[in-house]
């Protein structure tokens, strides 16, 4: 009886111990709830200061000739976005197009002519596929920018890499809209 017993209680043990490990799968938090996904900062609702959003440099012949010296343009993380441009990649690729490698020509002149700047290459994936697997391939088209960036001759302590994923992506959207988050954002930082 004793041996009977103490199976039972065994059972017992081992069935909670499985049942209490069985919780839900956690959810990722919506980024745009978060500081970085564009939430409120200082926790009172209020966002950060508007003048401290990028330049337009559209309307100027010159796009770097308001930024040259100029720290004031960064924002409070010590980055500069929307002054070079975004490369844009097809579906589960990090090979740069033709069509986008002028984009990096530019971030490299940008930093010929800007020696005490330097850039961030932003890795980000459309929502499809698991978060593990967009990080790296977030991380693949970072790195194929810099690659490419250190082939025109910019110094690879010049530039950061980081893969975003698809941590800031628009979920369950039309091909169109997807296809703007698959990118790397190159952003100017100090």
């Amino acid at each position: 009886m004793k041996n009977a017993s103490k199976t039972f209680l065994l059972v017992i043990a081992s069935a909670a111990l499985i049942l209490s490990g069985c919780s839900k799968k956690p959810q990722r938090p919506d980024p745009s709830a978060t500081i970085i996904g564009g939430g409120s900062a200082n926790g009172n609702g209020s966002e950060f200061d508007n003048s401290l959003n990028p330049i337009d440099v559209s309307t100027t012949a010159d796009p770097y000739s308001k930024l040259s010296g100029r720290d004031e343009a960064f924002d409070l993380d010590g980055q500069m976005r929307g002054v070079l441009q975004a490369v844009y990649f097809d579906f589960d690729s990090s090979s740069i197009k033709s069509t986008e490698r002028s984009k990096l020509e530019e971030a490299a002149q940008y930093l010929r002519d800007n020696p005490n700047h330097r850039i961030l290459l932003e890795g980000h994936c459309d929502w499809r596929g698991t978060a593990e697997y967009n990080l790296g391939l977030g991380d693949r088209r970072a790195n194929a920018a810099l690659k490419y960036l250190t082939s025109l001759g910019v110094s690879a302590t010049s530039v950061e890499t980081l893969s975003k994923g698809s941590l800031e992506a628009a979920k369950n959207v039309d091909k169109g809209t997807a296809a703007k988050d698959r990118r790397v954002e190159v952003i100017v930082i100090q």
